[in-house]
């Protein structure tokens, strides 16, 4: 006799191949082409089958120019209630569908945790697993790492020039890159390269130096593809003041690699002239050492120096507990969600001035006498 469970076994293997061959069908060159427009094209790639034997996808968006040049993928939702970033997707696709494509291709995975997002949680609800803690996964991993595999080896077949993943932060915060580390290992030149690119994006670069090696931009470093990480206002709604930013932002980097034109209209958010080109360090600390209601003193976007109040907690009777400081000269990039602490916890989140990196890349283009990567080495 057939065995039943094989036979459904061989035909989602058959479906798996069949997802995999359409995605990459869609990333292939295309020749002779009639008209000059881009090409937009949506798709899906499958990730698992549930019991009931419904399909789990994960939203596939290509756009295409006749011309070659650049390949950049976007992507988002790898927190399923980090929502922004999936609109922002949406927008720079329907101005593509305005403005041709110049060259090159641009192709995304919007919504990378489909599971996480319909349930409004930042991780994999089945699991419990965070993904962007889960790469670059495995083929025969547990869920999350099976996932970030699809992602990742679908990622690296185009042979990218840069990857921008959009993440949301806290409710208050101001918009910013992060960017990894050089950790070296052959990785220093994907590392010039990507925070050349970070200054494009008109935010407040911060480097990332406490940061999981298992995030989609460092596993893309480690195998040196430039990548960076948006950071873009709260996780759970649509601000749409951060949709302008972040659209604005990519925009730029965008037409920085010639594939579009630039925008026409004003930038929304103005980077102070202290940090346009610099890299700071990013730092969550002091940690909260007691319980209470804490009252911020500091509001992101505000520079601080060092040993300068910036929180203060109270008891349920209004007796000050405690008083926290600046560690060093920081701008504040953002502010817990909830204004009751315990001891231990997060509470304020700063680039650090001290030690930062200054003003590397040469202006118009001209050559850099110290080496630093320019747009012609992309």
């Amino acid at each position: 006799m057939n065995d039943p469970s094989r036979a459904d076994a061989a035909a989602r293997n058959e479906l798996d191949r069949k997802s995999c061959r359409e995605v990459q069908k869609y990333m292939k060159p295309k020749k002779n082409r009639r008209t000059e427009r881009t090409k937009i094209r949506y798709s899906f790639l499958r990730i698992m089958t549930g019991s009931d034997l419904s399909r789990r996808r994960l939203p596939f968006m290509a756009a295409e120019s006749s011309n070659p040049g650049p390949v950049v993928w976007l992507t988002a939702c790898g927190h399923g209630d980090e929502v922004a970033g999936i609109v922002i997707i949406q927008d720079i696709f329907k101005r593509m569908r305005k403005q041709n494509l110049l060259k090159g291709s641009l192709y995304s995975f919007p919504l990378m945790n489909p599971i996480g997002f319909e349930t409004i949680s930042r991780h994999i609800t089945f699991s419990e697993e965070d993904l962007n803690r889960s790469f670059p996964g495995g083929k025969d991993g547990s869920l999350g790492e099976r996932i970030a595999h699809k992602i990742f080896t679908s990622i690296i077949q185009t042979n990218p020039t840069l990857v921008l993943d959009l993440h949301s932060d806290w409710m208050k915060s101001i918009p910013y890159t992060l960017i990894d580390p050089d950790r070296g290992i052959g990785q220093t030149e994907a590392y010039q390269k990507t925070k050349m690119l970070a200054n494009r994006a008109g935010f407040v670069v911060i480097c990332d130096t406490e940061g999981s090696g298992k995030t989609l931009s460092d596993s893309l470093m480690r195998r040196g593809i430039p990548a960076l990480t948006l950071e873009l206002g709260e996780s759970f709604v649509v601000n749409e003041k951060n949709i302008e930013n972040g659209v604005r932002s990519i925009w730029s980097i965008l037409s920085y690699l010639e594939m579009t034109k630039p925008m026409e209209e004003p930038a929304g958010y103005t980077l102070p002239e202290l940090l346009t080109g610099n890299v700071l360090r990013y730092c969550d600390k002091p940690f909260s050492s007691t319980s209470g209601i804490i009252r911020f003193l500091a509001a992101p976007g505000d520079f601080v120096k060092k040993g300068q109040p910036i929180a203060k907690t109270y008891n349920a009777f209004g007796k000050l507990q405690e008083t926290l400081t600046a560690l060093d000269d920081s701008i504040v990039l953002g502010h817990a969600d909830s204004s009751v602490v315990f001891p231990g916890m997060r509470v304020m989140a700063f680039g650090m001035t001290a030690g930062f990196e200054t003003k590397t890349e040469p202006s118009n283009n001209q050559p850099d006498q110290r080496g630093t990567t320019t747009r012609d080495d992309l």
